[in-house]
């Protein structure tokens, strides 16, 4: 009788979150870095007689019959009489489907009432608090869970906390309540790193940066080697908090797993600090040379550094470590990722038939634009433009980013092939559509400069600021406008400035700070600056600038090595090529 019952009480947890009553965060599986989810309970012999049966038939005929509280009250009461968990969970779905939070906590605890060493009774508990927004009254249910937890999974129960409090709405009413629930655990030697972390998560969630760092350096002094402070700290690596990084490279001396270095290294990438991502990602695959995402990484910025020899080296070993995996949507869209990165190094010297052949290895749906947008970038290439374009307006646009992607390229073929007007007024006719999209206005701007409309560049770039106060690119491109032809250098001062203010690190900004310093006449402090922005990114355009710094301070040995390192990472570079003809440098011309 009982398999009978069975299909009534399936798919709680998918209907609940259907709902929307029970958030998806409120589950309780055990983080993946961590562990394993604990087991469920037992299963509870039934006492289910021919009474209790009526009974329930009589509720599940109610339920059908639209009355779906009586039908509720039945099942419960049939519950509680055969102590039967899945007739508990019956009544549970009943309550949700019925969007009574109240109905849903009333079975709840009397499934945990009936059933005291249920753990599951207990997880529903504790969910449909934290859903029904009784976020204090939760505290109990949540030292239970992890107080039951066997001692091997209650790290996990502990560091899974953020996810069950993490969508309360009233944040520092959540912090309370697991704070309260954290507090036997926070100095115990095995379970302080992990009940930290989780304390510090819910700080950040509260906005309470310092106090999330303060919680994961805690939690890494209980035990440095763990994993979980560290990645806390990730979290808040870039928000102007130089202890985050230390707590990583603390982490990284004491363990160095492949995986944490990786993701210190994006970190870095994000922060825009080149040249130590790239040390990191050397040195992680030095130490951990079978780590398939290592090579992956490093070759991707290596094909953007313009290192192709490099780059293909890298992205070959990732290709040779990652086809023996087992098949999975990440493994494919990693592996498509190579294949780009591959047929970009292909294109740049000029190799079209191995960049096609790169390309022809994409199969995935959702990668076929860029790999298309890449074809049509190798037509153009080889002098096909109309061709190149019709390719990209032939795609399909099943969505506003499809839309835009396409644009996007469309626009990029005008440029590369030096058509500004054409690209102008394609442009024009999106924003004629979207007349204050903000990065729109930008590449019009763009191409505004390029067509030697000044005044009209001017004018896009200050009613972009206006529209987004925060938008870097605006104040950059505005102040190196200005410093490159040498007017209004201390306006181009301040707006290159600012850009710096929002965006730290970007070695491009810095680059524009050097070039205007040597506008007004600092040509060591010129100098300073653009020597650590190519240290940071070794690109074409800054080594154009801080060459010119220094032929113009008469050191012509160094400023020639320089450029000739610029002309190895892109030897097209029009800032480059344009220094280089003006100062009428010997040999490079």
């Amino acid at each position: 009788m009982k398999r009978l019952l069975r299909p009534a009480a399936r798919g709680l947890v998918s209907l609940t979150l259907l709902l929307g009553l029970l958030p998806a965060h409120a589950q309780a599986p055990a983080p993946s870095t961590e562990s394993t989810p604990a087991p469920a309970d037992p299963p509870v012999p039934s006492a289910l007689t021919a009474e209790l049966f009526y009974e329930l038939l009589l509720g599940e005929m109610n339920v059908s019959g639209g009355e779906r509280a009586t039908g509720y009250a039945l099942i419960l009461d049939a519950a509680i009489k055969a102590k039967d968990p899945q007739l508990f969970q019956r009544a549970v779905e009943l309550a949700l489907q019925s969007r009574s939070p109240d109905a849903a906590l009333r079975a709840a605890r009397a499934w945990r009432d009936t059933l005291p060493q249920s753990r599951e009774a207990n997880r529903f508990l504790l969910q449909i608090m934290v859903a029904a927004n009784r976020v204090l009254e939760a505290v109990e249910p949540l030292r239970t869970e992890i107080s039951s937890s066997p001692p091997m999974e209650r790290n996990a129960a502990i560091l899974a906390v953020p996810r069950v409090f993490g969508r309360v709405p009233d944040k520092k009413l959540a912090l309370q309540a697991v704070e309260q629930s954290l507090q036997g655990y926070l100095q115990d030697q095995t379970t302080g790193a992990s009940a930290w972390t989780s304390l510090g998560r819910m700080r950040l969630l509260a906005g309470d940066t310092a106090g999330a760092l303060d919680a994961a350096r805690r939690g890494q002094e209980i035990e440095p080697g763990a994993q979980a402070p560290a990645i806390l700290a990730l979290e808040m690596f870039g928000r102007n908090q130089p202890q985050a990084e230390d707590i990583i490279k603390r982490q990284l001396q004491a363990s160095p797993s492949p995986e944490m270095q990786l993701a210190y290294a994006r970190g870095l990438l994000d922060e825009m600090r080149y040249a130590e991502a790239l040390v990191q990602l050397e040195q992680l695959t030095t130490r951990h040379p079978d780590f398939p995402d290592g090579w992956l990484v490093l070759g991707s910025v290596q094909a953007q550094d313009s290192r192709p020899e490099q780059a293909e080296t890298s992205l070959k070993r990732f290709l040779e470590l990652a086809q023996p995996l087992p098949d999975s949507e990440q493994r494919k869209r990693a592996m498509n990722q190579a294949y780009l990165a591959l047929a970009q190094t292909a294109e740049k010297r000029k190799d079209f038939a191995a960049a096609e052949g790169w390309l022809g290895r994409i199969d995935n749906a959702e990668e076929m634009l860029a790999a298309q947008s890449r074809r049509a970038s190798l037509l153009a290439r080889q002098g096909k433009l109309d061709e190149a374009r019709a390719l990209i307006r032939g795609l399909p646009e099943r969505n506003e980013t499809e839309a835009r992607a396409k644009l996007n390229a469309e626009v990029q073929l005008l440029r590369d092939a030096k058509r500004y007007q054409e690209a102008y007024d394609r442009l024009q006719q999106a924003l004629e559509r979207e007349p204050n999209d903000v990065d729109l206005l930008y590449e019009q701007a763009m191409m505004a400069e390029k067509l030697s409309r000044l005044d009209e560049m001017e004018r896009l770039l200050r009613r972009l600021i206006e529209l987004r106060p925060d938008y870097h690119h605006a104040y950059n491109a505005l102040g190196y406008s200005l410093a490159d032809r040498n007017v209004r250098l201390d306006e181009a001062r301040r707006l290159i400035q600012k850009a710096l203010e929002i965006v730290p690190n970007d070695p491009f900004i810095a680059d524009s700070l050097g070039w205007v310093e040597f506008r007004l006449g600092n040509r060591a402090e010129a100098e300073k600056i653009l020597l650590q922005a190519f240290q940071s990114k070794p690109d074409a355009e800054i080594a154009a600038h801080l060459g010119e710094v220094l032929w113009a301070g008469g050191q012509r040995e160094r400023a020639v090595a320089i450029w000739r390192e610029g002309l190895s990472l892109n030897a097209d570079n029009e800032t480059l090529r344009s220094t280089l003809k003006r100062l009428r440098v010997p040999g490079l011309q």
